[in-house]
């Protein structure tokens, strides 16, 4: 308890800190566009790739489900919400943690481990204002545009499995989703992705900034990235689940 204790307060501090390099960083506009090109855009494939899987998947189970009460023409709505609402934020930013945090762990973890961040001190340059507010940013960027895009893929492969193969009607499946899901609903996808996207970004750079000069703490680094953000997740879809109700 008292190790947890000290790394939140050690997290909060470094939140802050972090927070007050931002407001510099964004004066360089071409750093922080390409962190979300580094973030965001090259995790495209597999966000996509899994947006389609998992809805093609929501296709079929909620079909056959939602039979068996007699209800198939809600299919769009149930789709729309879970999607909107849990699914597209929390499945985005476990994914964005896999890929984009342990990328952004190691690449800073590399840096501390090869004295480049040591060198830029020794330069009088802050390395949280030029190298970890630009990442810091960029993530918080490109993780709502994902959910996005993974909402849109899954609400596609959903409508393409339970249309073509369940025989759900095309027109009954788009005016259900329109006349149920609201803006509320909506709302609180981008919500959840912002937090998500915040607390996935600030756990990548925060391991890779204060990991271990060594290979060995820089692996570490980035499977605490993971760990601890796929936790925070969690935590956090359920506080804002509970405060949206």
């Amino acid at each position: 308890m008292i190790g947890a204790l000290r790394k939140i307060g050690a997290v909060s501090v470094f939140l802050v800190r972090l927070l007050a390099a931002c407001v510099p960083a964004l004066r360089r506009p071409g750093l922080i566009v390409r962190q979300v090109y580094n973030s965001g855009a090259r995790s495209l494939i597999i966000i996509m790739l899994c947006g389609v899987v998992v809805g093609m998947i929501m296709g079929l189970a909620f079909s056959d489900m939602l039979q068996r009460f007699g209800s198939e023409s809600a299919l769009g709505v149930a789709a729309g919400l879970a999607l909107l609402k849990e699914l597209g934020p929390v499945l985005t930013a476990l994914l964005f943690a896999g890929r984009a945090g342990t990328s952004l762990a190691s690449e800073i973890g590399l840096m501390r481990a090869t004295d480049q961040l040591t060198a830029l001190e020794v330069m009088a340059v802050d390395p949280l204002r030029n190298v970890v507010a630009p990442r810091f940013l960029g993530g918080i960027i490109a993780m709502p545009l994902l959910v996005a895009i993974f909402n849109i893929l899954g609400i596609f492969g959903t409508q393409l499995i339970g249309v073509s193969v369940m025989g759900v009607d095309a027109g009954t499946f788009w005016s259900q989703m329109q006349n149920q899901v609201d803006v509320r609903d909506v709302g609180e996808g981008i919500v959840k992705s912002v937090v998500f996207g915040v607390a996935c970004t600030l756990m990548a750079v925060y391991e890779g900034y204060h990991a271990q000069p060594t290979a060995e703490g820089v692996g570490l680094a980035t499977t605490r990235t993971v760990i601890a953000s796929s936790v925070l997740v969690l935590i956090f879809d359920y506080m804002l689940t509970a405060a949206f109700i």
